[in-house]
């Protein structure tokens, strides 16, 4: 009886908020992560984290009004490691210019939302570079990670190398690495943002009795000493983006990635939440596919005006649906929840980047498995695709992966007789990647 109270028109109340709940028990660790990567760029921790729960409170609310689909918002994985390692730190634009490119990218994804634009440009790009570009992404991001806890070292002798285990920063990681893993195969909710408490009470020793600068030490001078746990948002980057140095013609190749790396992961992400829940129209289609990405595009619009990394839609979201979301009111439960961490920046700013790492490391693995797909038999597909996959993070370039898998994927085709299989679109594609390299972007 209580149920059927709960009930109204086949939305059960009870089952939405708990499946909101655990949508955001998935997606919580990108507060902690997004400040903890952008901040690598130059960007105030504090300042980012409220630009992320803002950006992330709003767009997964429009989500969920607007598009009725039970998918969680928020900056995205791997478009803010593009960011901070090839925007700022590989192209050394300034943290504003780089705003500015990912507001204009924005612009752009809801241009190609609008009418065929975005099933055209889907069309040209081949499914296996979709699927090897996510995979190299997640790549990318393990490398990050494992960089940030200082598990793998510069090697004059072999370019890199893995670190001694004698150093506590190191042992703290693989002690996280490990113990998060174990809950994520555990199926424990909130699994990785217990792995980054944990860890960072692990780390705790290191400050104390090793003074290690990079780990925290809750007995000296922290934020939260001096300030308490609780503190007013930081709205420093709220409209700190330069639009007009941010439109030029060199800088057209980031904002195209920007654009088109965040339009091929929503694509995948609604796919695959499609699939999940079986949230399908009665054309086969995601459900509400054009107003789930008009709400992504306006994600990254926003982001640019908020202060953050382009945001996108969430794989974890998944986990909502799996616990029986179905409808928008679990993307909104889902977005509230992010609001009281508005206030906790002194809490969270205290969390180390070893306690961060082994989260960059795991959501790695998470989005390797498209790599599946790929038809490593069909050699002209898997070559192109292989270089997509591997160049990313062996070239510490997002970019430096498309360009080359998309060129080499068109030489390879029309050597092999079947230029037919690159469309108008994808020559098209082709050129901004020639113009990328030729301007040295």
């Amino acid at each position: 009886m209580n149920d059927h109270r709960m009930t109204i028109k086949g939305l059960n109340y009870r089952t939405e908020i708990l499946a909101g709940i655990s949508t955001f028990l998935a997606t919580m660790y990108i507060i902690v992560v997004n400040p903890s990567i952008l901040s690598q760029a130059g960007l105030p921790f504090g300042a980012v984290l409220t630009a992320t729960v803002l950006l992330s409170f709003f767009c997964s609310l429009m989500m969920g009004l607007y598009a009725r689909n039970p998918i969680v918002v928020a900056p995205g994985m791997g478009l803010n490691a593009f960011f901070t390692f090839t925007a700022v730190k590989g192209m050394g634009l300034r943290p504003e210019i780089a705003l500015g490119a990912v507001f204009w990218a924005g612009i752009l994804f809801l241009i190609l939302s609008v009418g065929n634009i975005r099933s055209a440009i889907v069309r040209a790009i081949p499914h296996p570079l979709r699927y090897a570009v996510s995979a190299g992404i997640g790549l990318f991001i393990t490398l990050i990670g494992f960089e940030n806890a200082r598990f793998i070292i510069a090697n004059p002798a072999t370019l890199v190398g893995i670190a001694r285990f004698d150093d506590p920063i190191v042992l703290t990681f693989v002690f996280g690495l490990l113990l998060t893993s174990i809950l994520v195969v555990r199926n424990v909710p909130g699994a990785i943002i217990i792995g980054i408490v944990l860890t960072t009470l692990a780390a705790w020793p290191i400050g104390r009795l090793w003074g290690d600068a990079s780990a925290v030490n809750f007995g000296q001078k922290t934020l939260v000493n001096l300030q308490g746990v609780w503190a007013s948002p930081d709205f420093s980057l709220l409209g700190n983006l330069d639009l007009v140095g941010s439109f030029k013609w060199s800088l057209w190749p980031v904002i195209f990635a920007f654009a088109f790396t965040d339009l091929f992961d929503s694509l995948s992400t609604f796919v695959g939440v499609a699939e999940a829940g079986d949230l399908y129209d009665a054309d086969g289609q995601p459900r509400n596919l054009n107003r789930a990405l008009l709400t992504d595009a306006m994600a990254t619009t926003l982001a640019g005006v908020f202060g953050t990394s382009p945001g996108t839609s969430y794989i974890e979201s998944a986990v909502g649906i799996a616990q029986g979301g179905r409808t928008g009111l679990t993307a909104v439960v889902a977005g509230c929840c992010f609001l009281p961490f508005l206030f906790l920046s002194p809490l969270l700013s205290i969390i180390p980047a070893i306690a961060t790492a082994p989260a960059l490391v795991l959501v790695g693995a998470f989005m390797m498995k498209p790599v599946t797909r790929i038809e490593w038999g069909q050699l002209d597909d898997a070559l192109p695709a292989f270089l997509a996959l591997v160049l990313i993070p062996f070239s510490y370039s997002i970019t430096q992966g498309l360009i080359w898998g998309f060129l080499s994927w068109t030489v390879v085709k029309v050597a092999v007789g079947k230029g037919r299989e690159v469309s108008l679109g994808l020559w098209i594609v082709d050129a901004f990647c020639i113009l990328a390299l030729t301007t040295g972007q």
